[in-house]
């Protein structure tokens, strides 16, 4: 393997955790407020599907961005409702959600578009293209010589291949997923919000206490987290893809859950539990039959070891991750 074949499969690794990254950071606000959270699924499906369908209508990838972020809120708005209000279970409201969006996004498409439950392929407008940062060779550089951008990215050095193919060519959500890495870690350590939101997933009797609204920290956590999932859902169908197809998530909110178990509710953590769960998908994808020896592993032991993992963490081989105190407990006032 050549070091060009490294970087093409670390590039994939960057696309293919980017959604799991924003839905795992969307699980940290809910979770570190006290509000267990196993809709991410569903909530990045329905996203999806408004974010490709408004897109596939309009032509504006924008519009798209921004249903999907609405369709998204209105689930976690349901959710919180759910669970803060009415003091609900919150895991089976996280569960309804799932099934509510998994049924109503295929009925949708079917009554929208006729095309068995997907929405028409999206063309240059519908879709996030990747942004060529400065001094990298990309398509314009290949356009211009006349020839490919895979031998000219072969033929330069070590460091401008790295910044050429796996920095440059992303779309804006990618780097908007990354860059709210450190931007969580401020707010949640950093910032008096942040310190709150925390204080109300282990003691929300005492934010009450100091005069804080338990209710509105944690209907703030939910929609920051229904903003984030709306994000990924996007990001699946207007830019890792193009449209909508049923159930294409496939488990995502599930693994996204269960990178924020192996990162014990930590952001940077967070990110590489998240890079770990995409390379093992970068590198299914990348090379469909592995050979150890004289025993080859299938395709589809390759397929299957990011939910190998997923298993193994939840099993709790990873060390004892406890969450917030008061997580999945409503909380009651005291008269």
């Amino acid at each position: 393997m050549d070091a060009l074949t490294i970087i093409q499969v670390l590039d994939s690794t960057i696309r293919l955790a980017t959604p799991l990254l924003l839905a795992c950071l969307a699980g940290l606000y809910s979770e570190r407020a006290g509000i267990f959270d196993i809709g991410l699924e569903g909530k990045m499906l329905m996203a999806a599907f408004f974010s490709a369908a408004v897109a596939a209508l309009t032509g504006n990838v924008w519009l798209g961005l921004l249903s999907g972020i609405a369709s998204s809120l209105v689930l976690a708005g349901l959710h919180g409702v759910a669970s803060i209000t009415f003091r609900g279970n919150q895991l089976i409201s996280g569960v309804a959600i799932n099934f509510l969006a998994a049924g109503m996004t295929v009925l949708i498409a079917q009554d929208w578009f006729q095309q068995g439950g997907r929405t028409p392929s999206l063309l240059a407008e519908g879709r996030f293209g990747g942004i060529e940062l400065p001094f990298a060779i990309g398509p314009s550089d290949a356009e211009a010589s006349g020839r490919p951008l895979s031998e000219l990215i072969a033929e330069a050095g070590m460091i401008q291949q790295i910044y050429s193919e796996l920095l440059s060519g992303h779309s804006i959500l990618v780097y908007a997923a990354f860059l709210s890495v450190p931007l969580t870690w401020w707010v949640l350590f950093r910032t008096r919000f942040g310190l709150r939101l925390r204080a109300v997933g282990e003691n929300p009797a005492a934010v009450d206490t100091a005069g804080v609204s338990v209710v509105g920290l944690r209907f703030a956590a939910v929609a920051i987290c229904g903003l984030l999932c709306g994000i990924a859902g996007a990001y699946l169908a207007t830019a890792l893809q193009a449209g909508f197809v049923k159930d294409m998530t496939a488990g995502r909110g599930f693994i996204a859950l269960a990178a924020l178990i192996f990162a014990k509710w930590r952001p940077w953590h967070a990110m590489g539990a998240c890079l770990l769960f995409g390379l093992l998908q970068a590198v299914a994808l990348r090379f469909q039959n592995i050979e150890l020896g004289s025993v080859t592993i299938p395709v589809q032991m390759m397929d299957a070891l990011p939910y190998i993992l997923t298993v193994v963490i939840l099993a709790g081989f990873v060390g004892k991750a406890i969450p917030p105190r008061a997580g999945g407990e409503p909380y009651v006032k005291e008269r």
